[in-house]
């Protein structure tokens, strides 16, 4: 069981083929969307999300909400999203004893405050991606040495810079040294899937002027922070050196306007705010593991591929719960498709291996 209605997977393969009919490179959603699950042996999906750090429950007015404690910070928040001076080691069953108590409004209300990445089911209505221009457009053009660099961590970011280099794009992955990206602390295998063939660079995220050198010469850029984490370093959009033709791409898990800007998501509780569930027994149940991520980063790399290929000059904000809302219907349409693992693939780059050859590159890449 993947819990991927056929109808899902059918509305995703559009847009592989669509990145394929402008990049060449064929992709299979099935791989995109099951393979993590697939590689690492996940549960299927219930009530718990198939990586086991989202849940999903019932407040006191009849409405499902999810909530996800897969950061250290997140468990330690607990006491204060219920009320308690402590709660077990186990915290779960505190939150789910004090949700049946509380309002869903009241219940996402105060996990926001206290920044836990929460949602209420079917709160997110559908929607592409927002646009705007960025500079001046460029000449059209193919990927094959488009120079990427990719500030994201995770997986819908990481997915994206993945798909854009494998249609032949040079892609930078950019950390900080004091805070790689999680997955370098999970399992190898995941890691290796989304960032084999990329080159590492580790920066000081405090060093404004290295981050400002690359992001001057980038022809894309892909951004899958909170959007004040980079405009509070002078390094939004609009803020570096304007490049003829670039792209800017921002993940963002409930969008950029608003109250919404400042919330945190990750792929299972914006998939839940967007609706995407399954009904099983009257109860909902996640639909795959973590899949708004593959979605907005597979929809994400197609947006890039065709912007590049009209001149560029764009801003793309995707909000994975948008994402996902948009599949939400379809979830339940067809039969479940089966999980593919994804083929082997080379060891992704150690943590700053190519900061020399980055720093090469940006020295080329300046203007005389």
């Amino acid at each position: 069981m993947t819990g991927i209605s056929g109808a899902v997977a059918a509305r995703a393969q559009q847009v592989a083929d669509a990145f394929t009919d402008v990049t060449g490179v064929a992709l299979d959603v099935r791989v995109l969307l099951t393979g993590r699950a697939a590689m690492l042996g996940l549960r299927p999906p219930g009530r718990i999300s198939a990586g086991g750090a989202t849940h999903l429950f019932r407040s006191l007015d009849g409405r499902w909400c999810a909530l996800t404690l897969s950061r250290p910070d997140d468990i330690a928040a607990v006491p204060a999203l219920v009320r308690a001076d402590s709660v077990d080691a186990d915290p779960w069953q505190a939150v789910e004893t004090w949700a049946a108590g509380t309002d869903a409004s009241a219940i996402a209300e105060r996990a926001r405050w206290l920044g836990l990445p929460v949602a209420v089911l079917g709160e997110a209505p559908a929607a592409g991606p927002r646009r705007g221009a960025l500079g001046r457009k460029g000449i059209p053009r193919a990927l094959a040495g488009v120079v990427v660099a990719d500030l994201s961590s995770m997986w819908a970011g990481p997915l994206c810079g993945q798909l854009l280099r494998q249609a032949g794009a040079t892609v930078i992955k950019v950390e900080s040294a004091a805070r790689p990206d999680g997955t370098r602390s999970g399992p190898p295998r995941f890691f290796d899937w989304m960032n084999h063939g990329k080159l590492s660079y580790a920066v000081d995220f405090t060093d404004t002027d290295a981050l400002a050198a690359l992001l001057g010469v980038a022809d894309v850029v892909i951004e899958a922070s909170r959007p004040a984490a980079l405009a509070r370093r002078g390094l939004g959009p609009d803020a570096p050196t304007p490049r003829t033709g670039r792209v800017w791409v921002r993940i963002t898990g409930h969008g950029t306007v608003g109250e919404q800007a400042h919330r945190v998501a990750f792929g299972d509780d914006a998939a839940v705010s967007g609706g995407l569930v399954v009904n099983r027994s009257a109860t909902p149940a996640f639909v795959g593991d973590a899949i708004a991520d593959p979605l907005t980063g597979l929809h994400a790399a197609h947006a890039v591929a065709a912007a590049v290929g009209h001149g560029g000059g764009e801003l793309i904000e995707f909000a994975m719960s948008a994402v996902a809302a948009m599949y939400a219907p379809l979830a339940s349409v067809g039969a479940e498709v089966d999980a593919v693992a994804p083929a082997p693939t080379p060891p992704g780059p150690a943590l700053g291996a190519d900061n020399d050859a980055v720093l090469r590159l940006i020295a080329g890449r300046r203007p005389c």
